[in-house]
């Protein structure tokens, strides 16, 4: 479902990404973790086309992500970013059903969608009339994942979402976010610092480190065959956390 082949990313010489030749398939969740600056968000922005790779391909549901495609493919792809990125003048639903409303989606449609995924991600009646700037950490996240799925995408690519919120917050919608994978059958892209969160909500990991892929498998294989020396000093290093959550229950 996506699928690069040797993409590479420089900025200003400096390579960022790559070579990385990574394939999610259909109805897989993959987490991509890894420390600061290893690649992942510019790999996530290659897949959405916001990001355009020096070198090599980029396919989404078997369709190459030019210039040229690119905006029809964004239709099928639904994007959440920390903090939601949601628009500051718009109340909580104006912003998830922005993208419907400017297709020229009837307000009957847009109203029985809405409804619907307001329930499926518990977002309270009481926010909807209400800004970002009066929503909590997880309620703006909410609306975002709202937004994201109103186009019934194929594909889903979330960058470090719970990041930014409270611990308790954090598993609540950790949680969430596994039942919703499950239930939609949506193919995954989920980008994490944290190893544990990974193991919990995603079917597969891959680790990144210097704009590349240096191991990819589950945790139990990342924690007992580490392909190097820094796979196996980021497994420890969050060890603790992987043991507490569990990997997979």
């Amino acid at each position: 479902m996506i699928r690069l082949e040797g993409v590479t990313k420089h900025y200003g010489g400096c390579r960022v990404l790559g070579p990385v030749s990574l394939e999610v398939s259909e109805h897989q969740t993959l987490a991509l973790v890894g420390s600061s600056g290893s690649g992942k968000s510019t790999l996530l922005r290659a897949v959405i086309g916001l990001v355009k790779p020096d070198q090599g391909s980029v396919e989404v549901a078997g369709e190459r992500v030019t210039p040229a495609t690119v905006q029809g493919l964004r239709r099928r792809i639904g994007y959440v970013i920390q903090h939601g990125g949601l628009f500051p003048h718009l109340t909580a639903k104006d912003n998830a059903t922005l993208m419907a409303r400017n297709l020229g989606w009837a307000r009957a449609r847009v109203e029985a969608r809405f409804d619907e995924l307001s329930t499926l991600v518990q977002l309270r009646a009481a926010v909807l009339g209400r800004y970002p700037s009066e929503l909590s950490g997880g309620e703006q996240q909410r609306v975002s994942l709202v937004r994201a799925l109103f186009l019934d995408p194929d594909v889903l690519l979330l960058d470090e979402p719970l990041g930014a919120l409270d611990v308790l917050v954090r598993s609540e919608l950790q949680e969430e976010l596994r039942a919703l994978f499950r239930a939609l059958c949506k193919t995954v892209l989920f980008v994490t610092h944290d190893l544990a969160e990974a193991a919990f909500v995603a079917d597969d990991i891959a680790v990144m480190r210097a704009g590349q892929v240096v191991q990819r498998g589950s945790i139990e294989v990342l924690a007992a065959r580490p392909a190097d020396d820094f796979v196996a000093r980021f497994v420890r290093a969050q060890r603790s956390l992987v043991v507490s959550e569990g990997a997979r229950p």
